[in-house]
This record gives structure tokens, C-alpha cells and sequence, in this order.
């Protein structure tokens, strides 16, 4: 009886190490690009987890005029930030480019919500590329405010590609927490 139990033991072992090897194989099919915005840091910082759990390429989406923190204030009407978000034509310049675009199936997008949206360099982004057959999942940063409609804008500026609702994350989210979310698509 022992031994039949180690033999059944040593199957359930061998069974779970090819589910194990099988899973990391369909998780190796996918290439992954962590593409974020970060005007203060904050998804900066979840973006580099988020590339670390996934095993993806990191690109910062970085403004050619970086934004100053009274480009940022939110109260002022004038401000930088104010005047793009109330121009839904506004498309700021980007510093940089993805070397290579076509070889991601996944494309993680990451930004600090902006009245209730992406920042209009995010539009930049999705109208930089062709993302026909990938799959764009936004993720986005924000103390209260949820990811809104993010997801629904940036499908029209990519409609060949399949663009996920997303999730909004605080800034202490952990690498196990983006890992399971994250799990669906790879």
C-alpha cells in the first residue's frame, strides 16, 4: 500500500510539473511591451513591477516638453495639463519611439488618470502605431478617481486591436496583485 501511494505520489507530481511546463510554454508564446506615461513617478512605478511579473519590454512614454508641476495643476484652467484636456484634438509630442512594434502580442498601457481619462499623450501613443491583431490592456494610477472610459477612447484611436476595459491602481499595489490581474492575457 506503501508503495502505491508514492507511485501515485510521484504521478500527481509528474502531472502537476507538466501543467507547470505547459503553462510557462503558452506564457512564453506571448511578447509583452509595458508602455507607460508617469508626469510625478507614481505609474512609473507600477509599470516596472508590472514589467517585471509579466517578462515584458519597458517604454516610457515621454513627453518632448516634459511637464513642470504648474503644467500639472489641475485647478488652474490655463495650466498645460488643463488646456490638453479640454482640447480632445490635443495630441502632445513624444520623445522616443518603440523599436519595434509588430513583434508585441500584449501591449500593457499605463498613465495617471486625467479628468477622469488617459492624458492626451496616451491619444499620441495609440495614433503612433498600428496595433491591428494585439491586445492593449490600459492600466492607470489614481489616488480616487477610476479608469472611466480609458479603455472605450483609446479602442477608437486603435480599432484593429482588441483594447481591454483596464484597472486603476493605487500606488502600493503589489507585484502578486498585478501578476493574477495580469495573468488573463498571458
Amino acid at each position: 500500500m506503501k508503495k502505491l501511494l508514492s507511485l501515485c505520489g510521484a504521478v500527481l507530481a509528474l502531472l502537476i510539473s507538466f501543467n507547470v511546463k505547459a503553462e510557462e510554454n503558452v506564457m512564453s508564446d506571448k511578447k509583452v511591451l509595458v508602455a507607460y506615461f508617469s508626469a510625478t513617478g507614481t505609474t512609473a512605478k507600477v509599470a516596472e513591477k508590472l514589467a517585471q511579473v509579466t517578462k515584458g519590454d519597458l517604454f516610457e512614454i515621454k513627453p518632448v516638453k516634459p511637464y513642470s508641476s504648474a503644467d500639472l495643476d489641475w485647478q488652474n484652467d490655463k495650466s498645460r495639463s488643463s488646456v490638453e484636456m479640454k482640447d480632445m484634438s490635443s495630441r502632445p509630442e513624444i520623445d522616443g519611439k518603440v523599436a519595434d512594434m509588430s513583434k508585441y502580442n500584449v501591449v500593457f498601457v499605463g498613465f495617471p488618470i486625467w479628468w477622469y481619462r488617459e492624458p492626451s499623450i496616451i491619444d499620441t501613443f495609440m495614433e503612433s502605431y498600428d496595433f491591428a491583431g494585439k491586445t492593449v490592456v490600459p492600466f492607470a494610477t489614481s489616488g480616487m478617481s477610476g479608469i472611466g472610459d480609458s479603455g472605450g477612447n483609446m479602442q477608437k484611436l486603435a480599432p484593429k486591436a482588441k483594447v481591454e476595459i483596464g484597472k486603476r491602481f493605487s500606488a502600493g499595489v503589489g507585484a502578486d496583485e498585478l501578476q493574477k490581474w495580469a495573468a488573463e492575457w498571458l
